[in-house]
């Protein structure tokens, strides 16, 4: 049987995410990597203060999700990925024609559930890394708190997304995390600051999400971090996931499953 309707297709692709173990399994994990790793860099802080060098509770508090963000990534590739290494890509294709409307609706699903995920996530671990800090730690309201939050958010959620793209157009998880989760780490480890790759490998994806969630350096060090603002960097994101979003289409549009 086939379906054309954008609200079945939807509901379908719903059950689809939340009933495979992995969804559960990868949001918990980034949730726990997150949550974990902020507050552990919280207490070791706050216990050798007088050490740290260019103290920012906002850096203890969204660090750590930039490990947590490989959770995500696998979330993201396995929700397409998966699909087509069991083969259950040709009945779902059987089912909806329309390649577009099932992708779209994929993609609609993954992002939405990934935005839940990554607003608790985000939250919860900056919360519970300034809990950590005590009497060096900063609030919810404070200046320039929100739009980082808001930014990191927005990274998880959009990270997510181009892995979603990324896994359509390879139409393999292990190939997509065998250049994702490489990508994704060695240059939130540093390497985007080496002076020699610092011109092109700050436009990458993770780069302009250290902008994003205002962690990317010291302010006014212009050793670290990208040669932009947030906005520019929002921008920057925004195209990297239209474009993997639109090669995925293309290629699910052109070759047989």
């Amino acid at each position: 049987m086939t379906s054309n309707s954008p609200r079945a297709v939807l509901a379908s692709e719903w059950t689809k995410v939340w009933t495979v173990r992995s969804t559960s399994l990868t949001l918990l994990l980034a949730f726990a990597l997150s949550t974990g790793l902020g507050t552990l860099i919280a207490l070791n802080w706050r216990s050798n203060i007088e050490h740290v060098v260019n103290f920012d509770p906002l850096v203890a508090g969204l660090y750590s999700v930039t490990l947590g963000q490989l959770a995500l990534v696998v979330f993201g590739v396995l929700l397409v990925g998966s699909e087509y290494s069991s083969g259950s890509i040709r009945a779902s294709l059987s089912a909806v024609p329309r390649r577009g409307l099932l992708y779209g609706s994929k993609v609609l699903v993954g992002t939405l559930t990934a935005l839940v995920g990554s607003t608790v996530t985000v939250i919860v671990t900056f919360a519970g890394a300034q809990a950590a800090l005590g009497p060096y730690g900063t609030t919810l309201t404070a200046d320039g708190i929100p739009t980082a939050l808001a930014g990191a958010v927005a990274y998880l959620t959009l990270i997510c997304t181009f892995s979603m793209g990324i896994a359509t157009i390879v139409r393999s998880s292990a190939i997509s995390l065998g250049v994702l989760l490489p990508m994704l780490f060695l240059g939130a480890q540093g390497l985007g600051n080496v002076p020699v790759l610092k011109p092109v490998l700050q436009y990458l994806p993770d780069q302009a999400g250290l902008e994003l969630m205002r962690i990317a350096g010291p302010p006014g060090d212009g050793r670290f971090g990208p040669d932009y603002g947030p906005g520019t960097a929002l921008v920057i994101l925004l195209a990297w996931t239209a474009a993997a979003l639109t090669g995925g289409y293309l290629v699910l549009r052109r070759r047989d499953a």
